[in-house]
């Protein structure tokens, strides 16, 4: 019967899954020391225990499925079973009829040879017995076709009962293993991840000069008070892609003593083209607007630097660097960061002048840089003239900022070293947290 092949296939199922679910646990369960102790499960394991359990659910869904199907038919009126159960009940009820009128033609027989008057004839005697006796004989037949049909009445029914009860059952069994199915592939699937998580997490990244971060448009000076555009482009020279880059931008600026940092009042800003909106730059110095680099690929990204009109002269340097991770777990970054210096101009005093209303306002000021000029307003920062200037490679050592200066000097190299730091902790946090920035 269709009904047993299915309480079959819940049985087997509800009997596969706890295996399935034994299997993987060993890779997550907290379970207490034992005087042996069990090999960890390699990842090739975890990943045939995950496949496994997923074929197990699978397979516990499409029973469940055809379970409820069965549990239908079985529960419906119109179900064979319901059916000739229903066919039984109407035989029995016609039997029991025919046997009670069966019933009532003995009496009246009876009646009937009783009522003959003594003067009656022999011969209509013997024809009142002889209907009493054929009476009884079809009341006697009638009997037992009765006594048959109510027992086929009473097996089909138990039949009809029998097989929606069986429905019920197979339908709550495949339910319990389906639950178990999906507990088995959960449990193996959050081994797994956390499996794949730890090799990522243990997975050093590599060097990477082929992933460069340029920046141009630094001017030899920036005057305080304005904002100077800049732009970034990160390439990918190398023969492989990349699944996520990022870039790293950083500015550091000290008074002309060197000794006090002004950091705080220089703002740096990112937008790309497909994030065309501002971002901040944070304490992470993260860009993250690239995504992923096919080999021999570049990306753009503009940035804008804008000095507080508070900020004193002195001399400051901007960051970049670049690295990557892919989806397997393995990353890497160019081991240099650039740096790239300018001198910070104290803003200009406001001078009387005359605006086009007729009211006193002030004078724009002019910032130079190596290969153009560039004015600010007095009241508004503006945009600042820019100008190409070469990068200085922090890698190993310390580079020279080309100071005059010995003290700003060290000042500018001890901000590419705290740029430095701040790169690679934000490397090693990307290491242990995998892709998502």
């Amino acid at each position: 019967m269709k009904i047993r092949r299915i309480l079959a296939t819940a049985v087997a199922v509800a009997v596969t899954t706890p295996a399935v679910l034994l299997s993987v646990t060993p890779a997550f369960a907290d379970s207490a020391p034992t005087a042996q102790t069990q090999a960890k499960p390699t990842l090739e394991e975890l990943e045939k225990a995950a496949a496994e359990a997923q074929e197990a659910y699978d397979k516990a869904l499409a029973a469940k499925t055809a379970a409820y199907g069965v549990l239908e038919e079985a529960l419906s009126d119109t179900a064979p079973l319901a059916l000739a159960a229903k066919a039984a009940k109407t035989a029995a009820d016609e039997a029991g009829a025919a046997k009670t009128a069966a019933d009532q033609a003995v009496t009246d027989a009876k009646a009937a040879l009783d009522a003959l008057p003594e003067t009656a004839t022999e011969e209509e005697r013997t024809a009142a017995e002889t209907a009493v006796t054929g009476a009884e004989a079809t009341a006697a037949t009638a009997a037992a076709d009765k006594t048959a049909a109510d027992a086929k009445a009473k097996e089909a029914d138990t039949a009809s009962d029998d097989a929606r009860v069986a429905a019920v059952r197979a339908y709550s069994l495949v339910q319990k293993a389906l639950a178990d199915a999906l507990d088995a592939k959960t449990a193996a699937d959050d081994a797994l991840a956390k499996a794949r998580e730890e090799e990522n997490e243990n997975q050093d990244c590599v060097a990477e000069p082929g992933l460069t971060a340029v920046l141009t448009g630094v001017p030899d000076s920036i005057t305080a008070g304005t904002t100077t555009a800049l732009s970034l482009r990160v390439s990918n020279r190398t023969d492989k892609a990349m699944d996520d880059v990022s870039a790293h931008a950083f500015t550091h600026a000290t008074d002309t003593s060197g000794l006090k940092e002004t950091d705080k009042l220089l703002h740096l800003q990112w937008s790309t083209a497909s994030s065309p909106k501002w971002h901040s730059i944070g304490g992470d110095h993260l860009i993250n607007g690239i995504g992923p680099l096919k080999a021999g690929a570049h990306a753009d990204i503009k940035l804008r630097l804008t000095i507080d009109a508070s900020a004193p002269a002195g001399n400051g340097a901007a960051f970049v660097s670049a690295d990557y991770t892919n989806e397997n777990g393995s990353c890497g970054g160019n081991p240099d960061i650039d740096m790239y210096d300018f001198g910070v101009l104290k803003a200009a005093k406001p001078k009387p002048g005359k605006t086009d209303s007729g009211t006193t306002g002030t004078t724009g000021t002019t910032g130079t840089g190596t290969t153009g000029t560039g004015t600010s307003g007095g009241s508004n920062p503006s945009a600042q003239g820019t100008a190409s200037s070469n990068p200085v490679t922090t890698g190993g050592s310390l580079a020279s900022t080309g100071s005059s200066s010995t003290t700003p000097q060290l000042a500018l190299a001890s901000g590419a070293a705290v740029a430095l730091g701040a790169a690679a902790m934000f490397t090693a946090r990307r290491r242990r947290t995998g892709t998502q920035v």
